[in-house]
């Protein structure tokens, strides 16, 4: 009698133990190959107080009705997608700098449509988590930062006259797709792969002189606002791929080596060498064949690619997809 009362006391303890886990103690102790977890609300109060103190108004911190300064490019020539390829060298710099303002432009259409899709995932993440704790605040922190961002893209687009550079058709249903089916895991790793090749590529025309002062200024904002959403993704990827499911695991490998393919095609949207004048099918061509270009978006990518390979994205199918995208040496 008294094994048996000593048994269901013991059981009894263990169910509570159980339903009582939190989180923190249930990731307590986990690590993959970048260390220990971090603590989910510690993260985000960090970047919460980061938040505070570096956030920005585009409208009042840039000089918006500033003229553009005769000679200085819109974006950096060595990242703009036709540099030293034949063609490239064909053209005047006066063409090549619109070139490099129309591939601003691109960029900047690209960015909203990436970030009402990552909106539209950073919702559904916290859609039943507890509206009180510092990870849903700082997701809706990262909401209003994404919603400034993609106003402040859009005033670019005007400011400069260029025509707004929507994806493809087949990219915006694609998108819709993604936005159904994405799994968490899923969804962080495509969030990751639309910010930091961007951010590698800001980070470069932020302090470049030779680059119009306006476009520094906003993707100086956007890269110091950025760092944050990239550390919150990071941090909650790896959280994902430690206790999602095997088959979510899976998933999330296939699904982003396909969004990489699909990114590294959108990267540019090819209407941009038509509106300045160039054949676009042999802009296309040369771009597909410039080893300078392939570096530059691997090199963009490196940072990411390595991330994603620590912690077990790059694997089977997802790893040849992402090689098949250019963006994986």
């Amino acid at each position: 009698m008294v094994r048996e009362g000593l048994t269901t006391l013991l059981t009894s303890s263990l169910i509570r133990a159980m339903t009582t886990l939190t989180d923190a103690d249930a990731l307590e102790g986990l690590r993959d190959a970048l260390g220990l977890l971090k603590d989910r609300e510690q993260v985000a109060e960090r970047l919460l107080a980061s938040s505070a103190k570096h956030s920005f108004d585009p409208d009042k911190e840039l000089d918006w009705d500033a003229p553009f300064e005769e000679g200085k490019w819109f974006w950096p020539p060595e990242l703009v997608s036709l540099y030293d390829t034949p063609m490239w060298r064909r053209m005047s710099e006066e063409q090549r700098i619109l070139l490099s303002q129309h591939e601003a432009a691109a960029l900047a259409s690209l960015g909203i449509w990436f970030e009402l899709i990552l909106m539209q995932l950073l919702v559904r993440h916290i859609y039943d988590k507890a509206a009180t704790s510092a990870h849903v605040r700082y997701a809706l922190t990262e909401i209003e930062d994404e919603c400034r961002h993609s106003k402040m893209f859009a005033r670019l687009i005007t400011r400069g006259g260029t025509p707004w550079y929507p994806v493809s058709r087949a990219h915006q249903h694609l998108g819709r797709l993604f936005k159904t089916i994405s799994t968490t895991p899923g969804s962080f790793t495509a969030t990751l792969l639309g910010e930091e090749v961007l951010d590698w590529m800001q980070r470069l025309t932020f302090p470049d002189e030779r680059v119009q002062p306006l476009v520094r200024g906003v993707t100086r904002i956007h890269v110091v606002e950025e760092a944050r959403h990239v550390r919150y993704a990071r941090e909650e990827l790896r959280r994902q791929m430690m206790t999602a499911p095997k088959w979510s695991q899976e998933f999330t490998r296939v699904t982003s080596g396909e969004f990489a393919r699909v990114f590294s095609v959108a990267f540019v949207n090819p209407d941009v060498y038509t509106d300045v004048g160039l054949d676009k099918r042999e802009a296309v061509a040369q771009v597909r064949a410039s080893g300078h270009r392939r570096e530059v978006m691997q090199t963009g990518s490196k940072k990411l690619t390595d991330f994603l390979d620590d912690i077990g994205v790059l694997r089977g199918v997802g790893r040849r997809l992402w090689r098949s995208s250019g963006l994986l040496a």
